[in-house]
């Protein structure tokens, strides 16, 4: 695990771009361009999991953009959380364009950027919640630009996952179906805000996303007639049934609140995505 003093290292003395490693950058100008250089665009994969929300990313995941991911998750780059930051931020601003909705409290409640939580052994071995720190730098910047934005950090894993490492889409469903919750007291806050946006740094098969997206459409209120809730107490095998089929919510959801629907009450943002994902989808 880190020290705090390495921590204060890297935060004063940025000893390599993390996009290609020139010396003495957080980020080189030409890993920046990379990172930001895109348009965010709503993207899918292929297959595409039952449930998953509609997605916008910012930028393919390859080259610089990879390495950059890469150093700030597993190497602790912390100091790349504020460009990773501002990359999902546009990926959100677009997707808040695109649903053309503030949600109940109105166009100036805050968006509520809402981290995918990664396993506990994950973020103690590497000494930090990466998903968490760059949804904390995207509010910042989306408040910097004049869009609201808090994050609420309300889902949890209520019971192990295995490692996804070697999964392939359907293996991973199955190992995250009814593995998320939203913490006590979570449900209240989400009340209270506007558009709720599920963040992280990758998206791959969607199976985390579209596990998230069921966790919270279990808890949030109906709003405007759009509702979307799977049975209370379905778990496991019982909730991917849910989502895949249906069975526990009324058939208006699929109709109303269906996988990648615009006016899904919950939308999603990553920072990166397959580079097949981010061209097929580019708006």
């Amino acid at each position: 695990m880190r020290g705090w003093w390495q921590d204060l290292t890297d935060l004063v003395l940025p000893a390599e771009c993390g996009g290609c490693g020139r010396p003495r950058t957080v980020l080189c100008p030409e890993c920046r361009a990379a990172l930001m250089g895109e348009v965010p665009s709503r993207v899918r994969p292929e297959p595409e999991p039952p449930g998953l929300p509609v997605v916008h990313a910012a930028a393919p995941y390859e080259d610089q953009v990879r390495a950059a991911l890469l150093a700030h998750k597993e190497r602790g780059a912390l100091t790349l959380a504020g460009p990773l930051g501002a990359a999902l931020a546009r990926a959100v601003r677009v997707g808040l364009g695109a649903g053309e909705r503030a949600g109940a409290g109105g166009p100036q409640a805050p968006v509520l950027l809402v981290p995918v939580p990664s396993a506990r052994w994950a973020v103690r071995a590497r000494g930090h919640d990466p998903a968490r720190r760059i949804a904390l730098a995207a509010a910042a910047e989306l408040r910097r630009t004049g869009t609201p934005a808090r994050v609420l950090a309300v889902l949890r894993q209520r019971r192990a996952v295995a490692d996804q490492t070697g999964l392939n889409s359907r293996q991973r469903l199955d190992n995250l179906a009814g593995a998320l919750e939203v913490a006590p007291g979570g449900a209240r806050m989400l009340a209270d805000g506007g558009r709720t946006v599920l963040v992280d740094d990758l998206m791959t098969t969607g199976a985390s996303l579209a596990e998230a997206a069921r966790a919270l459409r279990a808890v949030l209120p109906e709003r405007d007639g759009f509702y979307g809730r799977v049975t209370p107490g379905t778990t496991g095998e019982g909730a991917r049934r849910a989502t895949m089929t249906g069975v526990g919510r009324p058939e208006a959801v699929r109709e109303k609140r269906g996988a990648n629907s615009e006016e899904d009450e919950v939308g999603a943002a990553v920072i990166a995505v397959s580079p097949a994902s981010f061209e097929i989808n580019r708006n």
